[in-house]
């Protein structure tokens, strides 16, 4: 038989658009979010950056972002960052999320710690949510100056400590902000931050209503990272079912939830910004216009 006629082509598993597909012989090919860059310095926002290993265990590692033209006497406050992605793709070294850290730390005179979570589906949830609880005791560690990493040690200020991230890593930066209450005597919350945050439900509200095929590839990316009898409810994804961590147990100073007009995921983060403000304050903008996380793809048109 003539080689060139044997079919080569694998039996797919499951067609996850537009991130991966995931083969019969359980071989994963990613469709984005692949691409890497190395650390170092970017001469446009003076930015140094440096990868470090977290937990050599897990090789749970993270991506640390300082300016450079800082004073020795200059105190820095801290970001630790959650990227986006589904929980599916993406990393600190993808171009995009590398840049926008960059501008972050640079704009914001701020160290950003940008955490390398583990992606499902090698490793399922609620693995991520483990490596941030992990990241933030690595950070905690720290605040006696006793850590293990310099730029932590020297030149921050954990007096304002901030967590941020957008889409599942604002997801992330929730549950985590839920759970500091377990390491409350070794620093608190300044600030958090949730950039179009992933929080979701089996009933369909707002935009959600009106664009079912949005909805059900939404569905679909949740069902396939976390599989359970919960589905869409599950507490990791809608903070407002039972079993969920309480909204009065996040202690911050202040909290800002970000939107965007155009993205699906719009009305789940009003409705979380005016549960959450009952409890605290809560800053909330909507960008007109625009769709989720555009100003990662667009980091310098006006809007971002």
């Amino acid at each position: 038989m003539d080689p060139s006629s044997v079919s080569t082509k694998r039996e797919v598993a499951h067609d996850v658009f537009p991130y991966l597909v995931e083969y019969k012989d359980g071989t994963i090919e990613r469709l984005a979010g692949t691409n890497h860059v190395p650390p170092g310095f970017d001469p446009t926002t003076r930015v140094t950056s440096k990868d470090v290993v977290l937990v050599p265990n897990t090789c749970l590692s993270a991506r640390l972002y300082r300016p450079t033209d800082v004073t020795t006497c200059e105190k820095l406050p801290i970001v630790l960052y959650f990227h986006g992605g589904a929980f599916l793709i993406a990393s600190p070294a993808e171009p995009v999320y590398h840049n926008f850290c960059n501008l972050l730390s640079g704009s914001a005179n701020a160290l950003v710690v940008s955490l390398d979570y583990r992606l499902a589906p090698e490793n399922p949830l609620p693995t991520a949510f483990d490596d941030a609880w992990a990241a933030i005791k690595w950070v905690a560690a720290h605040a006696n100056e006793s850590g293990p990493e310099d730029w932590l040690n020297q030149g921050v200020d954990f007096n304002k400590f901030f967590l941020a991230g957008d889409s599942a890593g604002a997801t992330m930066a929730h549950h985590l902000a839920a759970r500091m209450v377990e390491i409350i005597d070794q620093f608190k919350i300044y600030g958090i931050i949730l950039i179009h945050r992933y929080f979701w439900s089996s009933k369909r509200i707002g935009l959600e209503q009106a664009d079912p095929v949005r909805k059900e590839l939404v569905d679909k990316w949740w069902e396939y990272v976390c599989p359970s009898d919960k589905g869409c409810d599950d507490p990791l994804i809608n903070p407002f079912v039972e079993g969920t961590l309480s909204l009065d147990q996040i202690t911050c100073e202040k909290m800002l939830v970000l939107v965007a007009e155009k993205d699906i995921l719009r009305d789940r983060g009003r409705l979380y910004y005016e549960a959450m403000s009952k409890h605290k304050k809560v800053e909330y903008f909507e960008t007109l216009g625009e769709d989720h996380v555009f100003y990662i793809f667009n980091p310098h048109v006006g809007k971002a």
